[in-house]
């Protein structure tokens, strides 16, 4: 599998990457690469479940935001096994034989031909979950439309100068709003089934940074005045200082009890449906072990 000229995500980088080697920004090739693919069970109570969501971490990322808890492998890419799309789609079924709710690909974007192609060997009995940073290309959405139930995306920024200084993308915000639209025309509302676990739809998360609540609410107020109805949002406040944020004074503590009520009061006053995280998340020990579990696969 070769990709000639990508532009898979909203870089427009239109490099050539070969099965294993890319100079793209996000530095991989073609095939998938997998850091992690377990039973999750911190996403939101409708995607988790009791059982647990079936999480396959990618490595490498398109975004590499400064604050990335998983920025060992989406910035450093210290982990990783290469897979084939046979070999990814029986991560998914080994998944599935643990009794995943779903699929839950996080960080999935740059690998999109082969993961489509994974999702298309053998139907899946269970709804494939595509978990975003939110800075997608429409093209790659398109390519997924069918494949994918639900979609997880963040809506991280309302502010170009923001998004620049943390993620290196001034145009976060423009492609982030029309990701998360055409995720909705896609999925339309929620949908669950009797035991509350969601089947398809769109939820949409923001995660409040220290110090950005003025970021935050300028989010929920495109959120609110865009979603339509049967379109969940769920604010987080799980930030913990992870990544490179050294350079960034302003990130190198936690959320304050202030800062969070401040937000989620104005996500109650602009009656937004969906889920809100306690600050009692905000830990390290949330944070994936990536050490390959899971990826051990016998096609070849």
């Amino acid at each position: 599998m070769t990709i000639t000229s990508c532009k898979l995500c909203p870089r427009q980088c239109g490099v050539t990457r070969t099965e294993r080697e890319g100079n793209g920004f996000c530095k991989m090739g073609a095939l998938p690469v997998a850091a992690r693919a377990a039973l999750h069970f911190w996403e939101e109570p409708c995607i988790s479940g009791t059982r647990g969501s079936g999480a396959v971490f990618f490595t490498g990322c398109s975004l590499q935001c400064v604050f990335c808890q998983n920025y060992q492998i989406s910035a450093e890419r210290t982990v990783g096994k290469v897979l084939t799309p046979k070999q990814l789609s029986e991560v998914f079924f080994r998944l599935v034989e643990q009794g995943a709710h779903n699929i839950n690909l996080v960080s999935a974007a740059h690998f999109a031909p082969a993961v489509a192609e994974a999702l298309s060997l053998r139907q899946l009995p269970i709804p494939v979950v595509y978990n975003s940073g939110g800075y997608e290309s429409l093209g790659t959405l398109k390519m997924l439309d069918g494949l994918v139930q639900i979609y997880l995306p963040d809506y991280k920024y309302d502010d170009a100068q923001l998004a620049q200084s943390l993620s290196g993308a001034p145009d976060y915000v423009e492609r982030a709003r029309e990701a998360i639209l055409e995720m909705v025309r896609q999925t339309g509302h929620c949908r669950f089934d009797e035991n509350g676990i969601l089947q398809q739809g769109t939820i949409v998360r923001h995660l409040l940074l220290p110090g950005h609540t003025k970021n935050t609410l300028a989010c929920l107020d495109w959120l609110a005045q865009n979603l339509p109805d049967g379109v969940f949002v769920s604010l987080m406040g799980q930030y913990t200082p992870c990544g490179a944020v050294s350079a960034h004074p302003e990130l190198n503590r936690r959320v304050t009890a202030r800062e969070y009520k401040k937000v989620r009061q104005h996500l109650f006053d602009l009656n937004l449906d969906g889920f809100v995280q306690e600050l009692s998340s905000a830990r390290k020990e949330y944070i994936p072990t990536f050490d390959l579990t899971g990826l051990e696969t016998t096609e070849k």
